[in-house]
């Protein structure tokens, strides 16, 4: 274990060691899969950081379960395998604790923070639509996927950044941002999905531009963004963009040292939707990504804002 995962592991007041051990696993998960994420908590104090590594290693076990990562799992194993982890989750509440390798950190940090355990009951019911459920025909639609798949992230977060309002009062705004960081992978990921067989984007959305599934494909293979796609991507970029405005005043309702965190990832996360324009809608045969030299410009101010939030 690192000196750096000691200290917050120490500062969280995290001292069982196999408990710790769940914890490093989580954070070795958020480190390895969510750059953006885990730049982005490294401006939290180091007392917050282990619980958003531990709920961000939750929502990454359960994804890849679902995924398909050439393991040759069926669906029925994969829907199986999820309502064990579901299962396990919810002994894990009822227990107090978990031998799971990720879920000990999990339930832990629900009981540390008073975290709604109904959150992660939607979570999961959102991951099994990724085994049922390949398109969505309207944002209503797609709505109850993106509540479990990404609002309740927000909401599991909210009570470990800490609020100077009620938490009521911020909750709509977390979930809003966790929505805008969804609706943005959505745009970033739409070819790779294709590959998957899965379209998140609304398909009325895209049937107002000409666009259709068969339409994508054809993209997809020709590796080619055409005057209607480009239409529909840069509708869908202007519409996640207002979501990110519905989710900004939530920021000044967290706690001071939580603001440089949350501040620095809503606009890293834009930055994404930034990159999309910048490559002319090209998201079908590539995938966008912020520049190493962007990141930095917006991180190391955001750092010092987080050390001066700790003094003040």
């Amino acid at each position: 274990m690192s000196p750096l995962t000691t200290t917050e592991l120490d500062a969280a007041g995290v001292l069982e060691p196999s408990l710790r051990t769940a914890y490093r696993r989580c954070r070795e998960i958020n480190a390895r899969y969510g750059r953006t994420y885990f730049l982005a908590t490294r401006m939290l104090t180091p007392a917050q950081r282990p619980a958003v590594h531990a709920l961000y290693g939750f929502a990454r076990w359960a994804d890849e379960i679902v995924d398909d990562q050439g393991d040759g799992r069926t669906l029925d194993q994969r829907r199986a395998a999820l309502d064990e982890l579901g299962a396990d989750l919810a002994t894990g509440f009822e227990l107090g604790h978990s031998t799971h390798p990720v879920l000990a950190a999990v339930v832990d940090t629900v009981a540390r923070y008073d975290i709604d355990r109904g959150y992660f009951a939607d979570f999961l019911a959102s991951m099994r639509m990724d085994t049922e459920i390949r398109e969505y025909a309207s944002f209503a639609d797609l709505a109850r996927y993106v509540r479990g798949s990404a609002e309740v992230i927000g909401l599991q977060v909210l009570p470990v950044l800490g609020t100077v309002t009620s938490r009521a009062e911020a909750e709509p705004h977390a979930a809003a941002l966790g929505e805008a960081f969804q609706l943005t992978n959505f745009l970033r990921d739409v070819g790779e999905d294709l590959d998957r067989d899965r379209i998140y984007l609304p398909l009325d959305e895209l049937a107002a531009f000409g666009v259709d599934r068969a339409h994508l494909k054809h993209c997809r293979d020709r590796g080619h963004t055409d005057r209607p796609l480009r239409a529909a991507l840069a509708h869908l970029v202007s519409r996640t963009r207002a979501t990110y405005r519905r989710a900004r005043p939530g920021i000044a309702m967290l706690a001071p040292v939580s603001r440089p965190c949350v501040a620095t990832a809503f606009v890293l996360y834009q930055g994404i939707l930034d990159e999309i324009e910048a490559a002319d809608y090209r998201v079908l045969d590539h995938r966008v990504v912020v520049p190493k030299t962007r990141r930095l410009a917006v991180a190391l101010p955001g750092f010092g804002r987080a050390v001066l939030a700790r003094w003040a």
